[in-house]
């Protein structure tokens, strides 16, 4: 995904650029650190190009990627002061944190909607149901389940080739809760890209019988190269991912919150509490910018006000919600803002 939203984000650096204030920068370059989630990477990217050209490169925005799960190992080690993540910090994750003496800030910023992939040229598949998938991914397929008329026998005798992002990544993590019912269970004879999407794209795009998995934003970027299933969600209608269908929630399960950690103790730098104010106030823009979808400004709002109090934590007590919808968010917050 890297590179592939550069001229989004060089419109989002012109379009925040004047909004941040010179007042109280200082002379010296610090460095703001950041990693984790391939999913986040574009977003919160772009949040720090037009941060960097508003500081005058008097603070460096380092932003790399490593997976969800390789940002958490990270954060909660003290390496960085901000994770990227494409799900909510994990049981095992809030332990390490909390032996490390690690508090963070939760600040859930946009939804995705994750996207099944095909080849272009196959003409088989416009809609696949959860059912299907599940039949595809699961452990036990692994060996037995190798072919398109295996799954639905109105497909072609040939055999399909799965591609997706692996262990490590917050996107296989959800991926795996929705469609199989347990993260990180799969079958593991596909190819893995490494949260390396353009691996993935290549993939799919080469041969007529692959499928795979990616973020919204990288099958936007790739719409020319790979095609996007309906899915159904076991109600007989399948339902394309876009703008409406995550925000009236009909687009399920696949749609997810996507966030940024902020480390309690960075917030007390003033550089790290500049550039969370600047990317929480210009949150809607950049999550436009990049092809994801923002939430209401009533979250962002509520976001500046946890972001302010400090309140650490998180509200999913290091489960992995599947079918969160938008609203399902904001209450699970239990604070009411006014639209």
């Amino acid at each position: 995904m890297m590179g592939s939203h550069k001229l989004n984000l060089l419109a989002v650096v012109a379009a925040c650029g004047t909004l941040m204030s010179a007042a109280g920068i200082a002379t010296a370059e610090t460095t703001i650190r950041i990693d984790g989630s391939n999913t986040m990477y574009p977003v919160t990217e772009a949040g720090a190009e037009s941060f960097r050209a508003s500081r005058k490169e008097t603070t460096k925005v380092k932003v790399g990627i490593s997976g969800t799960g390789g940002g958490f190992a990270k954060f909660c080690r003290g390496e960085i002061d901000i994770v990227n993540a494409s799900r909510p910090i994990e049981g095992k994750e809030m332990k390490a944190c909390s032996k490390a003496n690690v508090e963070y800030i939760e600040l859930p910023m946009a939804y995705d909607a994750l996207t099944v992939v095909v080849n272009l040229k196959n003409t088989w598949l416009k809609t696949i149901t959860v059912k299907e998938l599940k039949k595809m991914w699961a452990p036990g397929a692994q060996g037995k389940i190798t072919k398109w008329n295996q799954v639905n026998p109105a497909w072609p005798d040939e055999a399909f080739k799965l591609y997706a992002s692996g262990p490590g990544s917050g996107t296989f993590d959800y991926f795996t809760q929705a469609i199989v019912g347990k993260a990180n269970s799969s079958r593991d004879d596909y190819i893995s890209s490494k949260d390396n999407d353009k691996v993935l794209i290549q993939g799919v795009s080469q041969d007529k019988n692959a499928l795979g998995f990616i973020g919204f934003a990288s099958y936007i970027d790739n719409q020319d190269k790979v095609k996007a299933l309906a899915i159904d969600n076991d109600t007989g209608e399948g339902i394309i991912p876009s703008v409406e269908t995550v925000e009236d929630a009909t687009y399920q399960p696949l749609s997810r919150p996507i966030f940024i950690y902020v480390s309690a103790k960075a917030a007390e730098r003033p550089e790290v509490k500049e550039f969370v104010t600047f990317y929480i106030k210009n949150g809607s823009a950049l999550v436009r910018g990049v092809q994801y979808f923002p939430l209401p400004p009533r979250a962002y709002r509520a976001n500046m006000e946890f972001f302010r109090t400090k309140r650490v934590g998180t509200v999913f007590d290091g489960f992995l919600p599947v079918g969160l919808t938008i609203d399902d968010l904001l209450k699970r917050e239990a604070r009411i803002y006014e639209n």
